[in-house]
C-alpha cells in the first residue's frame, strides 16, 4: 500500500499544510450553513443514524474530495477530523441541551 498523504510525504511543508487545513476548516463552516441547527448531545453517540454522526460521515468524505480536487492534496484522517471539530467549535449551527453534563455551562 502506497503512502498518499501529503503530510506524510512532505512533512516539512508546513506552509502548505496550514493553508490547506485553514481552507478545509472554512469549507466545513460553509457546509454547516446548508443544514438546520443540529443538537450535539441527547442522542446515543454510537448511533450511526443520529443527525450529527450522519453529517460527520458525509462532510468528512466531501472534505477529502474537496482537498484532492482543489489542492491536489490528500489529507490525513487526523487532519480531516481536527478541521471538522475546530469548525464545529466555531459554528453557531450546533446547539446543546441545557443539561448536557458540562459543569462549565450554566443552565440559566
Amino acid at each position: 500500500m502506497a503512502i498518499r498523504y501529503n503530510l506524510w510525504l512532505d512533512p516539512d511543508n508546513t506552509t502548505q499544510h496550514r493553508a490547506v487545513e485553514a481552507e478545509l476548516e472554512l469549507f466545513f463552516m460553509e457546509r454547516f450553513a446548508d443544514y438546520p441547527h443540529i443538537r450535539l448531545f441527547g442522542a446515543d453517540p454510537y448511533d450511526y443514524d443520529a443527525p450529527f454522526n450522519r453529517l460527520y460521515d458525509v462532510l468528512i468524505a466531501r472534505g477529502a474530495e474537496y482537498c484532492e480536487r482543489r489542492w491536489h492534496y490528500v489529507v490525513t484522517p487526523e487532519q480531516l477530523n481536527r478541521c471538522f471539530f475546530r469548525a464545529v467549535g466555531r459554528s453557531n449551527k450546533f446547539v446543546r441541551d441545557p443539561n448536557d453534563g458540562d459543569s462549565h455551562r450554566s443552565s440559566s
